[in-house]
């Protein structure tokens, strides 16, 4: 909940703006005003309700503020987000809390409403630091340092001392580190590879454990799953703490537990319930046999699968929610009180382990510009560029970072390209391979998955703008028409590729849908006579050549004559077919800005 405290009458045009943008605010003022509540005194009401609110924004003078909040102000790890703006609001300052609390966040959210100069003075944000203090809550890890602790080690921080970075698990928030590096930091993925003499600080983020010569902060992300089995109504007693003593010595850190995990045979154990209570964050997972049956654990058990159907419930189960990653502590056996036996082994997530990496990234329609921010970044930090030939402009790999090895597949066939991503994906290199448009549409990556997934190798995929939103930006139509036409069809004509029967082109045209139709310039008079027989002749057609490349040409006219204006201008594989009275209609008015739709835009 927010406070906005209006000094002035004057500026409560302001007050209701920010009101409007930010949720679950409310107006406080001395003053009489419709929408607000009223208040006798501001220094009385903040001294009471000092810290029921996560933020308070002043509207006036910077004194008031002060004097307001000067007895109430605690330490930053408790106190809300303070926040001033002048009366015009053309001057926004953090006052109190700005990083912890989150007041330069708001103090840069307000200022972009108002069109204000955001006025912060926190050191770390000025000098484009990391705010150490806030990237826990930001990406879900936990640290164990004492706030006094925690403020020595960000002092060595922003003074910008030699600092190392660990990082030997990765995640969003280790992508962000790598992405941002100042430059007295240095990173690395092995404790031992770091030579602690030449630096005065280290930051790690690591399910581990280290004992270090020199100051170390470590926050601990949730990435290691628990296995449990025991007997059959197990006494809980002093389990949970013997787990963590093993953990300790094998150099985990329990505050990394993202999950406990067992079979459906267990759910209803003591054990479980008390493990949950110790470690509360932490998600619990039940799976049937019939899920775990097929996954090898390094130690299996006759006597365990007579029971339970399983090898071993502990391995098993650790490795079902790690998403089949690696055991970091193979099975352990205890018995803390005569006959109470109990087993537990930890995953950590395969998400998380650091090694080869495919991402699979869309390049948008062809304009350099339209890729995504995170297809750009991707590129940036790859060791290989594998990309489509003719199909992706090479302007494209001008992102690639000096020394990344960038190579075209238009050469090579589907067993090249593979030994040549394991090449690089074997020594725990990044490999980006760049497809046009989005690669899930016609993209062809489906036998590179098979492989992927064949040598249990990672990968993801990151999408891109496809040449049919090309075509409507550059036709400047809007492909859905209120009352007319409300669906896209995505789709191309019968060539060397046969299509289903269900979705032979004159039967999808009969929807008289907006049809966007690929990799069918070879075939056009083929694709026009199927249209014709659901499409009246005079239907607006575009044929879109090389969309947003320095080649485009866009050719628009009537479905009688789509093949005679793609053989007249010679247009080739790269043209997208559009079909439909979309293209260029002006006619429709769309219902989200009727009348009865205006309060979807009211807060």
């Amino acid at each position: 909940m927010k406070a906005i405290i209006l000094i002035s009458e004057a500026s409560l045009p302001l007050a209701k703006t920010l009101q409007r943008e930010l949720p679950d605010t409310l107006i406080y003022t001395k003053n009489e005003c419709e929408g607000c509540i009223s208040i006798t005194s501001c220094h009385r009401f903040i001294e009471e309700h000092f810290n029921d609110f996560d933020s308070i924004i002043f509207i006036g003078a910077m004194g008031i503020c002060v004097r307001s909040i000067a007895g109430c102000i605690k330490n930053k790890y408790k106190d809300p987000a303070v926040v001033c703006v002048d009366s015009t609001g053309r001057f926004v300052i953090s006052v109190l809390s700005g990083h912890v609390g989150g007041a330069n966040e708001l103090t840069r959210h307000i200022a972009a409403i108002t069109g204000g100069e955001a006025v912060i003075t926190t050191q770390s944000d000025n000098a484009g630091l990391w705010a150490l203090d806030t990237l826990a809550g930001k990406y879900g890890w936990k640290i164990t340092v004492p706030h006094a602790e925690m403020n020595r080690l960000v002092t060595l921080f922003v003074n910008r001392e030699p600092t190392a970075l660990l990082l030997d698990i990765k995640d969003k928030g280790t992508e962000y580190l790598e992405r941002t590096l100042p430059a007295h930091v240095k990173v690395f993925y092995h404790f031992e590879d770091m030579p602690q003499s030449e630096f005065k600080l280290i930051i790690a983020v690591t399910p581990y454990i280290y004992s270090a010569e020199i100051p170390m902060l470590c926050f601990h992300p949730a990435v290691l799953h628990l296995g449990i089995g025991c007997r059959k109504q197990c006494d809980p007693s002093g389990i949970a703490e013997y787990i963590e003593a093993v953990m300790h010595r094998h150099g985990l850190c329990p505050f990394s537990l993202a999950s406990l995990n067992t079979i459906e045979l267990k759910k209803d154990e003591p054990l479980l319930e008390i493990l949950h209570r110790r470690w509360a964050d932490t998600e619990t997972h039940i799976y049937p046999a019939e899920e775990l049956k097929d996954i090898t654990v390094p130690h299996p058990s006759e006597k365990a699968f007579e029971v339970t159907g399983v090898y071993g419930v502990a391995e098993s189960t650790a490795l079902k929610s790690s998403g089949e990653g690696t055991l970091v502590l193979e099975k352990q056996k205890g018995m803390l009180t005569e006959g109470n036996h109990f087993t537990f082994a930890i995953a950590v997530s395969a998400t998380a382990m650091r090694g080869g990496h495919i991402e699979i990234v869309g390049a948008g329609p062809g304009d350099p510009e339209l890729i995504s921010v995170r297809g750009k970044r991707m590129l940036e930090k790859a060791d290989l560029v594998l990309y489509a030939g003719s199909l992706v402009p090479r302007e494209l790999t001008f992102y690639a970072k000096e020394g990344a090895t960038v190579r075209s597949s238009a050469g090579m066939d589907l067993e090249e390209q593979f030994a040549l991503m394991k090449e690089f994906y074997d020594k725990g290199l990044f490999i980006v391979r760049l497809h046009t448009g989005d690669p899930c549409i016609y993209g062809a990556i489906q036998e590179q998955m098979a492989f992927f997934d064949r040598y249990k190798m990672s990968y993801h995929i990151t999408p891109g703008i496809s040449s049919f939103q090309a075509a409507a930006a550059a036709l400047r139509s809007q492909f859905t028409i209120p009352e007319k036409v409300q669906s896209i069809i995505l789709t191309r004509g019968e060539g060397r590729t046969p299509m289903p029967e269900k979705e032979q082109l004159h039967k999808l045209a009969q929807s008289q849908s907006t049809m966007c139709i690929y990799l069918s310039a070879g075939i056009v008079e083929q694709v026009q006579e199927e249209l014709m027989q659901a499409y009246p002749p005079e239907t607006p057609v575009a044929a879109c050549y090389k969309l947003t490349w320095k080649e485009e040409k866009i050719y628009r006219g009537e479905l009688k004559d789509l093949a005679k204006i793609v053989r007249d201008n010679n247009l080739t594989l790269t043209t997208l077919l559009v079909v439909g009275e979309a293209i260029d209609n002006r006619k429709g008015l769309s219902r989200l800005y009727a009348h009865e739709f205006k309060h979807l835009f009211r807060k």
